[in-house]
């Protein structure tokens, strides 16, 4: 029986929404002294130690598995491709209009469920994707005419990390949370390694960036975690337009942490985000309820 559970996954992303946010700040606090591939490096080095040293505390690492090697590879150079477009935008444009151009990935992810992992494309789910991107355009405005290179970097990570989604469910279909973080931080460790060094020169950790990247791959790690799991909980389609609300949530630390104007339409476009998870959870809280209350009347028959 598949597992069905919305309002678990959908705490499980605000674990998820917690870190993307604190991965941005010291994403942007490191940039001066660390390029993208430096920083994913980092990130992967910090993010598989705590894997090996939490799984095989757990005695867990026995759940690794080497049978989808060509799955874990593609969806590791969608996902690296994706975070390393996206720690670029962050240095280029505003924060708001970075996530605004991010979130178009769970627009993408919707549309291409059906397709990819066969999930249905009902009402609630493009309503919540219809009402969620109405709200990210109502926030950030970004200025599709004036297209420069941190809106495309931007813009191009949304496309990554559909991709990334859409592979992270098929590959909980029988691999382990343990399995899948294990195989992230390692090969996109590995990645990171090779580009960081492309030109010759790696910047080892200061003790100011230290601090910053050791967050970052923990944050990393914890969004994986957090995103993961809500993924095995709920169908993609569900699971991603939570993450809408992280948008507001971004406009206002650009305002406390980096004088980023805000104006009263954040408001309104986050009350229309709202709305649509809203709508979306409650759908799928009544399809679980409606499953579970079938499977007791068919057993107690």
């Amino acid at each position: 029986m598949t597992t069905h559970r919305p309002l678990a996954a959908a705490l499980w992303m605000s674990g998820a929404i917690f870190s993307f946010t604190a991965m941005a700040i010291a994403g942007r606090a490191v940039a001066d002294a660390h390029d993208t591939f430096e920083i994913m490096m980092w990130r992967s080095v910090v993010g598989f130690a705590l894997v090996l040293a939490v799984a095989g505390s757990l005695g867990r690492l026995r759940e690794v598995r080497r049978d989808r090697m060509a799955q874990h590879l593609v969806r590791n150079l969608f996902h690296f491709s994706g975070q390393n477009l996206w720690f670029w935008s962050l240095t280029m444009i505003p924060l708001a209009q970075v996530f605004a151009l991010e979130f178009t990935s769970p627009i993408w992810v919707i549309l291409l469920s059906p397709l990819v992992l066969g999930e249905r494309l009902t009402r609630p789910r493009l309503i919540a994707a219809g009402l969620g991107f109405v709200g990210i355009l109502i926030v950030a405005r970004p200025d599709f005419a004036a297209l420069d290179a941190g809106v495309l970097a931007a813009a191009g990570s949304a496309v990554c990390f559909a991709a990334t989604t859409l592979m992270t469910k098929r590959l909980t279909r029988g691999e382990s949370i343990v399995s899948i973080l294990f195989w992230l931080t390692l090969m996109q460790g590995c990645f990171g390694a090779v580009m960081a060094g492309h030109d010759g020169v790696v910047t080892l950790p200061t003790a100011a960036t230290l601090p910053w990247l050791a967050l970052i791959g923990f944050c990393g790690l914890l969004a994986h975690t957090c995103l993961t799991t809500a993924l095995s909980l709920a169908p993609a389609s569900y699971v991603v337009p939570v993450d809408f609300i992280r948008l507001p949530v971004i406009a206002v630390v650009g305002v406390m942490l980096y004088s980023e104007p805000l104006d009263p339409l954040v408001l309104l476009g986050a009350l229309v985000i709202f709305a649509g998870n809203w709508i979306n959870i409650r759908a799928e809280t009544r399809k679980s309820a409606t499953v579970a209350n079938s499977q007791i009347r068919d057993a107690a028959s």
